[in-house]
């Protein structure tokens, strides 16, 4: 599934992104934290659980397949919808970026602390 994706945001170790995929545009959480769903409320404004549509959440590892999580994920996606990628390592941090057309940037974290 081809998408196109912008960046909205940097967070702290992580990126809000929109993205277009099949015309229908979605908001990405995009966070290299831990696979808690605690850190959930941390990265998304509470006005997003508010709205029509429902946010996804996914953990992916590092040496997980991320293209795999993420169109997993993508597949079941509905108009309004937004999805939050937890990303427990910094390679699961940098694939899922790129399977989402953007790079960690300099303000990555590539041993679990921000440079």
């Amino acid at each position: 599934m081809p998408l196109d994706s912008r960046l909205i945001t940097r967070l702290d170790q992580g990126m809000v992104l929109d993205i277009t995929l099949e015309d229908l545009p979605f908001r990405v959480y995009v966070a290299q934290r831990p696979a808690d769903v605690e850190q959930v409320a941390d990265l998304v404004p509470a006005e997003q659980f508010q709205g029509d549509g429902d946010v996804h959440v996914a953990a992916i590892h590092d040496g997980d397949d991320a293209s795999e999580h993420i169109q997993d994920v993508l597949f079941n996606l509905n108009p309004g919808d937004a999805i939050v990628f937890l990303c427990t390592g910094p390679q699961a941090y940098a694939d899922t970026l790129a399977e989402l057309g953007q790079a960690p940037g300099p303000d990555a974290a590539v041993d679990g602390a921000r440079q």
